[in-house]
């Protein structure tokens, strides 16, 4: 958004394209070596974070059209920056 100057919309699906070649290559590695047997192990945490997952997605994108660039980027800011600072204090 900063380097090119895009809104923030469409960075943030350029962001979404520019990440699925690299997730479906981990998708392919992943269960090429059997690393989706902890998801097994796991199935109530699975399927809460997919449904969050899923539920955040539509939110999203029923949400996109509403907010004005100048409310999203506020938020996207105060996001990043309460996540860099629970980043900074984990132990």
């Amino acid at each position: 958004m900063l380097l090119f100057g895009v809104d923030i919309k469409t960075a943030g699906s350029l962001s979404l394209l520019v990440s699925l070649p690299t997730m479906l290559v981990a998708f392919a590695r992943y269960s090429r070596d059997g690393s989706f047997a902890v998801l097994g192990a796991n199935l109530r945490f699975t399927m809460i974070m997919a449904a969050g997952s899923i539920a955040g997605a539509v939110l999203g994108g029923l949400l996109l059209g509403v907010f004005p660039d100048a409310v999203l980027i506020p938020a996207l800011a105060v996001i990043l920056l309460f996540s860099a600072i629970k980043l900074a204090r984990h132990d």
